[in-house]
C-alpha cells in the first residue's frame, strides 16, 4: 500500500498489523513501543514512518508536534492507518501534519488489475506533475 520508492520504513503498530500495508518495501522496522519511537527514529532515519492510529491512540498529538518542531525530521513523510474515516479527527491529523491517510476498508477493496496506460501514469508521480506545473507558469 505504500509506495516502493520509499527504501525504510518505520511502523508502529501493535504485533498483528495488515501485512499489505508494507508489502512493496524493503527495509521496514516494526516498534510496537511508543516509547521507542523517537531512539528508533533517530537510528534508523527513515524516509516514512507510519502510525496505526487505533494502536497510539492519544499519544499521535504529542507525537506529530514533536516531529514537526524539530528539525532533524524535515524530510520524514508521516502516514496513519486508520480503521474507519472520521472528518473531525482526519482533519486534525492532517494539520499536525500527517502527509497520507490509510484505511482498513481499501485493503477490503479487490486490486484492480493494471493495463499499461495505469503503469505509463504511476510513473509520473504528484511531485513531478507539481514541478512541471511550477515550470510551466
Amino acid at each position: 500500500m505504500i509506495r516502493t520508492r520509499f527504501k525504510k520504513v518505520l511502523l508502529v503498530a501493535p504485533d498483528t498489523y495488515p501485512d499489505r500495508l508494507v508489502t512493496d518495501c524493503r527495509t521496514v522496522k516494526h516498534i510496537s513501543t511508543v516509547a521507542n519511537i523517537f531512539p528508533s527514529l533517530y537510528a534508523l532515519n527513515p524516509d516514512v514512518v507510519i502510525f496505526d492510529y487505533d494502536y497510539v491512540g492519544k499519544d499521535i498529538e504529542t507525537i506529530l508536534r514533536r516531529i514537526k518542531v524539530n528539525k532533524f525530521y524535515d524530510k520524514l513523510r508521516v502516514c496513519c492507518y486508520k480503521s474507519s474515516p472520521n472528518e473531525k479527527i482526519d482533519g486534525l491529523l492532517k494539520a499536525l501534519g500527517v502527509d497520507d491517510l490509510v484505511y482498513s476498508e481499501e485493503f477490503m477493496k479487490p486490486q484492480k488489475t493494471k493495463t499499461i496506460l495505469n503503469n505509463f501514469g504511476s510513473l509520473f508521480d504528484s511531485s513531478i506533475l507539481k514541478w512541471v506545473a511550477g515550470v510551466s507558469h
